[in-house]
Order: structure tokens, then sequence, then C-alpha cells
């Protein structure tokens, strides 16, 4: 694992609450190292607030010349798969973080936390309880009365030991038995209402295979998990603050090694016009609302790069928004901000026309080979070569036939600039049957290259265009919010909030450079937006190119 010069990075290391902590332990002595975790559940693919998860927890090991696991938290076989374990760590590694040996898995730990349950078991600590699922729930009690012990509480150590090992021979059927801690019934905090910490499954498991057909809880294993990994500092989101009692009263009460880890609660990132429930996402992608999980409308980090974005643009985000333990509402636009700034330094620039319309410069001749930058401000970027013609595309949008002086593009009678071209004039439209515009007619001062025209005449607009020789043809994928409010979540069906314009797909052109564009390499294409290659669709004989953000905030 990479490590970062503590005294070298203090001064631009952000600081935070968790930070703070970190700094108190370290020089009160109370720990030697930082060991940190990230613990995923293998049930769906991450999202943009594991990012901040991420970031949070490598960038601390990295920072303190610490360590940081990859565990998987995988205690529900039925709702995970490989496919998810491999995306997750393909996501961390894409973001630029490496964690510490070997991924880990809560499973590793299956041998043991069964013995931690015998333990409690054997204190008086844990017993098997055969109410329903339903029944249950009733005894539980609500936020404002007590619950009610069940009938199957005060069982013998003896009793308990025995029903347990049924459970785990498989002698019970599913929600016919379960194991619950012991604690208090009546308690405020309803996670300590004597929580489940064993239920039957029988499911194979996508590490154990067959070996168990009962599996711990995730309250029970993530806690058993840190210590036994020996993280220092738990960090979970704060709807796992009064599961904080439960994580601590399950380590106090069992012979593990201390001391023992201590869990810290961060606010969740919450962004609009996105979902970050996984149940929710794998809804729309089983409802085939969008296409699959890396669909580049999905909030998750394989969508985000299919559409563009950068690791070095999450990772500022995450940077930006900072870590509290007060719940906000980040605005879209914070994130867009981020891959803006990024790509408008680094992605180079290229031309694409999304709706042609074709110009012919009358008094042009033989085409010529033009040379422009491949970036304004930097040279290191090199440069591409632009054949000229007599015939070429610009975009409808880019000419009218009369206009007022605001408008700083192709207009009858009057000239502009070609990017990276010459001063054009239109003279003269040709229309179809119906009135549309098919073709202008133009001419050009052919001592207008890299110059202004030589009496003094002042050009204005400048405009893209493409070669209508000289080209490849390109799908263009222009991606807005998937959803019409800003909390979707909020609402009762989906299907009401869906954006019936998230994705518009349009068919022109792009100049030859793109003919090998790499699939996420990001450019610019001039006036248009930023656009990336699609991954997954786009070839050389079909180019696909997807938004990832436009030039300017509502552009």
């Amino acid at each position: 694992m990479s490590h970062i010069d503590v005294a070298e990075n203090t001064e631009n290391r952000p600081t935070n609450f968790i930070r703070q902590i970190i700094d108190e332990d370290l020089a009160a002595g109370k720990h030697q190292n930082v060991y940190t975790r990230f613990p995923p559940e293998p049930n769906g693919y991450l999202h943009i607030g594991h990012a901040k998860s991420i970031c949070l927890n490598f960038g601390i090991a990295q920072d303190y010349q610490g360590k940081c696991n990859l565990r998987f938290d995988d205690t529900n076989p039925v709702k995970e798969d490989v496919e998810y374990v491999d995306s997750i760590k393909q996501d961390v590694e894409w973001l630029g973080f490496h964690w510490q040996g070997e991924p880990r898995y809560a499973s590793d730990y299956f041998d043991q936390l069964y013995g931690y349950a015998i333990e409690l078991i054997q204190k008086g600590l844990a017993y098997v309880d055969e109410l329903s699922p339903e029944e249950m729930r009733e005894y539980r009690g609500t936020l404002t009365e007590a619950g009610k012990n069940s009938p199957y509480r005060d069982r013998s150590v003896e009793e308990n030991l025995a029903l347990f090992e049924k459970m785990k021979n498989g002698e019970f059927a599913e929600g016919k038995a379960s194991l619950r801690a012991k604690i208090d019934m009546a308690s405020p905090f309803m996670v300590m209402r004597d929580p489940v910490l064993y239920r039957i499954k029988f499911a194979d498991h996508h590490q154990t295979g067959s070996k168990w057909c009962i599996y711990p809880m995730y309250d029970f294993t993530h806690c058993i998990s840190d210590a036994i990994e020996r993280i220092t500092h738990s960090l979970c989101t704060l709807e796992f603050q009064d599961n904080r009692r439960l994580y601590d009263w399950v380590l106090e009460n069992i012979s593990i090694e201390r001391p023992l880890p201590h869990q810290y609660e961060f606010s969740r990132l919450n962004l609009e016009y996105t979902l970050t429930s996984k149940r929710k996402l794998l809804k729309l992608v089983e409802d085939k609302i969008v296409d699959g999980w890396n669909d580049p409308r999905m909030p998750t980090i394989s969508g985000l790069r299919r559409r563009g974005y950068t690791p070095a643009a999450i990772r500022e985000f995450c940077r930006r928004i900072g870590v509290t333990k007060q719940d906000n509402v980040v605005e879209y636009s914070a994130l867009e901000s981020c891959i803006r700034d990024d790509l408008n330094t680094n992605a180079p620039r290229a031309m694409a026309v999304l709706n042609p319309l074709k110009i012919v410069i009358e008094n042009f001749g033989e085409k010529e080979i033009l040379t422009a930058p491949n970036h304004p401000n930097r040279e290191e970027l090199g440069t591409r070569q632009l054949p000229f013609t007599k015939e070429i595309y610009i975009d409808q949008a880019d000419f009218r036939e009369e206009a007022n002086k605001q408008y700083k593009r192709l207009v009858l009678g009057k000239e502009v600039r070609l990017r990276n071209a010459y001063v054009i004039k239109a003279e003269r439209v040709e229309k179809d049957a119906d009135g549309n515009i098919t073709t202008v007619y133009c001419t050009y001062d052919p001592e207008t290259l890299g110059k202004n025209p030589a009496d003094g005449r002042k050009v204005k607009g400048v405009i893209q265009w493409v070669s209508a020789t000289d080209y490849l043809n390109a799908e263009f994928r222009v991606y807005d919010k998937l959803f019409t409010v800003p909390n979707p979540g909020a609402a009762e069906d989906l299907n009401d909030v869906l954006n019936p314009n998230s994705l518009v797909i349009k068919h022109g052109v792009v100049e030859q450079s793109l003919a090998s564009a790499q699939a996420e390499q990001a450019y610019q294409f001039e006036r248009e937006g930023y656009y990336c290659a699609d991954s997954k669709d786009s070839r050389a004989d079909h180019l696909v190119f997807n938004l990832t953000v436009s030039l300017k905030e509502g552009f």
C-alpha cells in the first residue's frame, strides 16, 4: 500500500471531527497507529455515497500512514453475488485506493462468530426464540411502548445450546427459530430489545458454499469483524448511531482481544435528484428503466465512470463536501462543478456537430489540411490535423436567416469565424418543399486563417464545424438527470418522477481525429459540452459519445 508522509501533508490535509479525534487518540497514546476499513455489503453496486466513505477511510489510512482493509460484510447470501464483489473491488481501485493485503470477508470469521454466539448463550446472554417474525414484531413494542418478553426467553443454557445446535444442523425450517441477545425489552432503543443474532437461511453462500444454513446478522458480525481485524476507528453513517449501543454490548460481553474498536458516525451523502438506496436502484435495473447498474444516469461509481467522470473529480467532490455530523442535501451542481473543473484543464478539444446543416463555400478550391491545438492552454497535449473542404457541416442552431445583435453566430449576409479556420459569410440559402433550410451557400476570406480580416472588419462569433466529405458518423447520448424532483426517494412511485428527457439520442458527425477515441476518454466538444466515448457500445464502426456535463452550469 502506498503511504503518504504525514509531516509533508499536514498543511494540505482536510480537517474534520473524525481527524481531530484521531489526532487526540494518537497524542494520548490510546493507539499507536490508525487502522480503518471500508466494509460494503456485496448486494449491489457502489454509489456516490460509498465514494464518500471510501475517500474517508482510505484517505485517513494514507494520511496517517496507517492501514485500511477492504472487507465484504457478506452475511446475507440471498441478496449477494460475486458480480457485486468484483464490481466493488474494481470501483475502489479505479478511485485510486489500495487496501491492506487481500480483500477480507465477514464470512472468513463465521466459525469464530459461531463460537462467540455459543459464549453468549453460556453466559445466559442469548437464547433461541421460536416466535414467528410477525409475533416478534408484535412483542417488540413501539417507540412509545415497551416491548414484552418472549415466552422462550427464560430457557436454560443447556436447552439453548441444544436448540442452537439444531438450528446449525438444519433441523428447523426457515423462520421457525432464531438466536436472540438477551438485553432489555423495555429499552428506549429498539435496537437493544433482544435483537436477533442468527437466523436460518437455506442458501448457498458465494464464499462458504453450503457449509452453513444459519447466518449471523449484520450488527452481530460487523463489530466482531472490526475487533478481529484490530480496527481502531470504525467509521459509519449516522443511521447506525443507535446501533453503536449494540456494537459495544456485543464486544463487551465476549472474550475478544482488547482494546476494542470504537464506532464513530458521520452524515451520509444525500445528493439532489439521485437515489442512494440500493434496493431502489436495483428496482430501476430490474424494471429496465435504466441500462444496468452502470447506466450513465445512475449515481453508481460505475455509472459515473461510464458517463465520463474521473476519479480525481469524485475525490475532489468528496473533499469539498467534507465530513460532519449534520445531515444535509448537496446540490447536484456541486458534483458537476468538480468534473467541469477537471475536464476544462485536462480534456483535449475536438469538434462535433450534433444537428448537421450543410454549408457550401462557393469560392473555395482544393482541400486544405489545417493544424489545430488539442488544448488552448496546454501545448504539451499536441495538435491534430483538420481537413478543410468546400462542403462542411455546422450545427443547425448556429445559423439564422435573421437575428438580433445578441446572436453571435452565422446570419444571412453576415460573417462568422470557423474554429481553427477561416471567416465565412452567408450569401444565400436553399430550402426544401416544407420551407426547411437544407443548404447555406457561403464565401470565405482566404486571408483570415489565424488572423483577423485585413481591413479591420470585426467578426465576433466563432462556431464549430466538421468537413462534409472527411468526417465520421457518431451517435450522441445527451444525458440529463434521471428524476424531475430533488428528492425522488420520497416519491410513492418512482415512475411518477422519472424525467422523460433523461436520455436524448442524436446522430451527427465528428472530426476524423476521433476515429481512435478510447473508452471513457473525455473530450470537450467545442461549444457542445464534455463528452466521452461510451465504454459499452462505442466501436470504430459505430462511435457513441456520452454527455458528461455541459460547458457551464445551467447551459
